[in-house]
């Protein structure tokens, strides 16, 4: 059943405050009791250019947004003559030049141009009919008080043409992807963050940074190549370390990702995906580079790729995929994209994650092997510097048990049989975890994965006789209930936001089942919940 949900879209150019204006209308509507997703498009330009967010609300939870709204709120010309066409029967434009008192309001209480999105925040909030004291509580804890009045000013010129209800506050918090990220490393004992900025990664650097102490510390290095090194250097080192970049920054990685294979060193890795190829639209999503993180790095050894969908779950699976890393001193890729890391969502709680992080750090004697060859694959960890008498040593060249270089055939036969049972190990603890989910009890079966899964779960609820299969744990992958579920399936569809449907490709490869249908969106703009429910009944 389709839920009840309303959408506003507030425009303007790059400095107009588009952004804090979405901010603030969330929060109050949280407040009066609905739930929202507030999606962030912008160009890639600090002044100027276009930008706006959509806020989809409704009473019920929601995790994706519409193309079609009720109101548009219009800082400038260009956002009504682009938008208007989206418009819903009965729709509103609030256009700024209708309101000349903005600009009187901006002269006499000599405030600075962009507090007319304070005055507009007003009038957006009357005209949709929220209370007048909850959006000023908001505008008065995200602006402070000098933009109270200004905002009291906008809400008494507007008029009242929808009537929400202002029920109880939520319980709940508003959170992007990012922030959940930067949070759940935090809790995991991140003490090194070391990075380079690069859209849509870089609010997961400002989060971390801004949350810096004694242990933990955030550190710009010149460029990617410095910072994957970097993150192994402090890793091999002792201390709990990551990093976060997008598609061109985890190519420029390659070579250390393979690095952090051979020489067995912990590595985290956040992959904020963007549309490429190469430079492509920085600033918009895609889900392109599941094969590249599947297979980055030269050479064959264990990689782990988690793919959440939403904050909740980010926060969940980060912390597993530091358990693992550190445990199976090995590459683990947690992959987002630019819709589900700036995008912001309403939750209640996030869910913990089934296996606590910690370091798997041993204190050696002076018979340590950093390889030691074992039954499970895993070696004891140790590091340098804990004790004159005990050697750690880490190599890029093949090596025997004690890190010395060797290019005996036996020895590297062993080695490379030493790493890849460490992935079968890996496999077992993985299918002890929730590398899957499954949505509904339709027999026809949608499949996907990441920051598509908010728009399926909308899509859901229209879909009769469907259900979904989000699979988390990209590799490793888990074949076997991937397969035992499609199997028995009348019907799969896959849904991704890339051009070629990879994730089917991986379902092939992995259990030998063809998927046929597949929705695919590549415009580098994200599925709404209407465009998967037509794609999926034209399939």
């Amino acid at each position: 059943m389709r839920i009840c949900m309303k959408s506003i879209l507030i425009g303007g150019q790059a400095g107009q405050g588009v952004e804090k204006a979405s901010e603030i209308v969330t929060e109050a509507l949280r407040r009066i009791g609905y739930y929202s997703f507030n999606y962030r498009d912008y160009q890639s330009l600090i002044r100027g250019g276009h930008n706006f967010n959509v806020i989809s609300f409704s009473k019920e939870k929601v995790f994706s947004n519409e193309w079609e709204y009720d109101v548009i709120l219009a800082l400038n010309d260009e956002t009504a003559e682009k938008h208007k066409s989206h418009l819903k029967s009965g729709g509103i434009v609030i256009l700024y030049k209708d309101y000349p008192q903005a600009d009187e309001a901006i002269k006499e209480l000599n405030l600075p141009p962009i507090s007319k999105n304070s005055f507009f925040v007003g009038v957006l909030a009357k005209t949709i009919g929220m209370k007048k004291e909850v959006i000023l509580s908001v505008v008065k804890e995200s602006l402070g008080e000098k933009q109270l009045e200004i905002a009291s000013r906008g809400y008494d010129a507007a008029e009242t043409v929808f009537s929400i209800d202002n029920g109880k506050e939520l319980n709940a918090f508003i959170i992007s992807g990012s922030q959940t990220l930067g949070k759940a490393a935090i809790d995991a004992g991140l003490e090194r963050f070391i990075g380079y900025p690069m859209t849509p990664a870089t609010p997961v650097f400002h989060y971390i940074a801004a949350h810096q102490n004694e242990k933990l510390k955030a550190v710009q290095m010149e460029n990617e190549i410095a910072v994957v090194h970097g993150v192994i250097a402090a890793s091999y080192a002792g201390k709990m370390a990551m990093a976060a970049t997008s598609s061109g920054g985890l190519a420029l990685m390659g070579e250390a990702c393979s690095l952090a294979g051979i020489s067995e060193t912990p590595l985290v890795i956040n992959l904020a995906q963007r549309t490429g190829p190469a430079t492509g639209l920085p600033t918009y999503t895609a889900q392109a580079d599941l094969k590249m993180a599947l297979n980055i790095g030269h050479g064959e050894f264990p990689r782990i790729v988690v793919a959440p969908g939403l904050p909740d779950e980010i926060y969940e699976l980060t912390q597993e995929a530091f358990y693992l890393a550190y445990k199976y001193r090995t590459l683990a890729i947690i992959l987002t994209d630019k819709h589900v890391a700036e995008s912001q969502f309403t939750i209640e709680e996030f869910v913990k994650p089934k296996r606590k992080p910690e370091k798997f750090i041993i204190k050696a004697d002076k018979n340590y092997a950093h390889y030691k060859i074992t039954e499970d694959g895993l070696s004891p960890r140790a590091i340098p510097g804990e004790d004159d008498n005990v050697v750690v040593k880490a190599t890029s060249y093949e090596h025997d048990e004690y890190s010395n270089t060797t290019e005996d055939p036996e020895m590297t036969v062993k080695m490379n049989d030493k790493r890849m049972r460490k992935m079968k190990t890996l496999e077992k603890e993985v299918m002890q975890l929730e590398p899957v989910k499954m949505y509904g009890n339709g027999s026809k079966v949608i499949v996907g994965w990441g920051s598509t899964k908010g728009a399926i779960l909308d899509a859901l609820r229209e879909l009769d006789g469907y259900s979904y299969l989000q699979i988390r744990y990209l590799s490793p992958f888990p074949s076997k209930v991937v397969k035992e579920v499609l199997e028995k399936a009348d019907e799969i569809v896959d849904v991704e936001n890339n051009v070629t449907g990879q994730l089917a490709d991986i379902i092939a490869e992995k259990t030998g089942i063809i998927v046929k249908k597949k929705v695919l969106k590549y415009d580098a703009r994200p599925f709404s919940a209407k465009e998967i429910v037509e794609g999926v009944k034209h399939a």
